[in-house]
Formats: C-alpha cells, structure tokens, sequence
C-alpha cells in the first residue's frame, strides 16, 4: 500500500491555533503529515527558521504521524522529496481562495501529478492570522486565545524589550 502524505507549508510566524487545528485534522485524514516551514526572508519573519521550526515541533508534538521541517527550496520539489504528491492549504476567507486558486494552478501547471488539499479552520479560529498575533503581541495585547501557550510565552519575550 502507498502511504498517503501530504505536505502543509506555510512560514508560521507564528504557528497559531488556527495551524494546529488545520494539521490536528489533516492527522485523521493522511497516514503523514508534513509540517513544512518556509526560509522566506522576502517576508522578513519575526522568529528565525530554527525557532519557528521548534514552536511548531512543541505545539504538534501530541501527534504521531506529523513531523516538522524547514525547506528552502521551490515547494513542488520539496514536496517529491517528501514522497508526497499534495499539499495542505486552509482557507479562511473567499480571498484567501483567490491566491490559492492562482498557486494551485501554478504548481499543477510545474509538475501535472502535484495536487492542493483546501481545509476550513474550525469556525472559531477562521479569522485567526499570523500577522494580527504578531501586530497584537507588538502592542501589549493578549495573544492567549490565538495561539498556543509555548507562542505565546515566545512572543511576549520577543517583544518584552520593545
């Protein structure tokens, strides 16, 4: 039998509630998933790769068959060397589909076997990003609710001396 991966990129900077619910699922559904974290400096992340990777590895850690890599290369390449021929997106709103839609098409049009998964987050975490936790934490504000409490403590010490 082929084992069914699946490849969920992303920078997660930082990994939010919203992530973890979305590879939480993604765990029942696929025999593996692979957590894979972007280099991406053009978006200048607040949180180095090797400590987004280990803030992902502490908040999945309660699951078996995820694991959590860092990549810096073209993702259709990455996901082949992961054995896996798909990849995880979620989907918070109908503009997040519009990007999704362009990328997913892009991929497919680089290598015709390469297909996107599109989960929802759990209605309760849809409007939860990446970048208001961050904005929010750079002010002073409670995090608490959006993120795990190992991102939490790193945000608030992140921005302790701001």
């Amino acid at each position: 039998m082929k084992e069914h991966s699946v490849v969920y990129p992303g920078t997660f900077d930082p990994i939010t509630n919203g992530h973890v619910d979305l590879v939480e699922r993604a765990s029942s559904l696929f025999n593996r998933v692979v957590v894979s974290i972007a280099h991406s400096e053009k978006k200048k992340p607040l949180f180095t790769l090797e400590e987004r990777v280990q803030l992902a590895r502490d908040c999945l850690s309660h699951l078996d068959n995820v694991e959590v890599v860092g990549f810096n290369i073209l993702l259709i390449d990455f996901v082949l060397e992961q054995n896996a021929r798909c990849v995880l997106r979620g989907l918070r709103a109908v503009a997040d589909f519009e990007y999704e839609f362009q990328l997913a098409n892009m991929n497919r049009a680089m290598n015709p076997e390469f297909e996107s998964i599109f989960l929802t987050p759990s209605e309760h975490l849809s409007y939860i990003s990446s970048s208001l936790v961050r904005e929010i934490a750079s002010l002073g504000g409670d995090i608490t609710p959006f993120v795990p409490p190992v991102v939490a403590a790193a945000l608030q010490e992140r921005f302790k001396s701001d």
